[in-house]
């Protein structure tokens, strides 16, 4: 299900490697290759640093949020940086920033192909269809029996679907519910590991039996 541990160390050193050249000049690209420089996580977990600064719950930051919430994911964005990419994605001027249209922007290019995909593995996941995956989701979707703490007895099936749903969130912070946008934003950055596309197609496939 998840990217491969080679996969995301290279993506990671690739990442790196790019922001030391200092041949990022577009604020952007940089932001998204400090989330590249973690592995295939890194876009999952600026996802999850905006939501924890969203105190009011309205989906949206405002430029001091946004300031907060770059700093504290320790991109090394100066405050000129910070103000481009906030006037670029604002393109009605509202002084606030949509996490969606943020995560968008920022999640590294992809093709239809791949976020057909994605989409139609969130959807099997998604078995009530409420927007959601959950435990309750999981069982009959997923099949636990292989997993090597659930065969020799030390985790319950719940063990083994929590341990899954994990995979999707950021550590310390994972609250059992997995949105799309958390589910993308995964993916996003497990597409990037990947060049190949039949290997990426194949992949999701197999993981997801569709």
């Amino acid at each position: 299900m998840a990217a491969t541990d080679r996969g995301s160390a290279e993506l990671a050193a690739k990442a790196k490697k790019q922001l030391a050249s200092g041949k990022a000049a577009d604020p952007l690209e940089k932001l998204r290759l400090v989330c590249l420089s973690r592995g295939a996580s890194g876009i999952k977990g600026i996802g999850r640093q905006f939501r924890i600064i969203d105190d009011d719950g309205s989906r949206s930051l405002d430029r001091r949020e946004f300031y907060k919430g770059c700093t504290d994911f320790g991109a090394d964005l100066s405050k000129e940086e910070m103000d481009q990419i906030f006037d670029r994605i604002d393109k009605d001027r509202s002084g606030t920033l949509d996490f969606d249209e943020f995560l968008q922007a920022l999640r590294p290019p992809m093709s239809s192909a791949r976020r057909e995909l994605i989409t139609k593995a969130f959807r099997k996941l998604d078995r009530t269809g409420d927007g959601v995956i959950t435990v309750e989701d999981l069982r009959g979707v997923y099949n636990c029996k292989h997993h090597p703490k659930y065969q020799n007895g030390q985790w319950t099936e719940d063990d083994v679907f929590k341990e899954f749903l994990r995979t999707f969130e950021t550590p310390n912070d994972a609250d059992g519910v997995v949105t799309k946008e958390e589910f993308f934003n995964y993916y996003s950055g497990v597409s990037a590991s990947v060049d190949n596309d039949a290997y990426f197609d194949l992949m999701m496939r197999n993981a997801y039996k569709i």
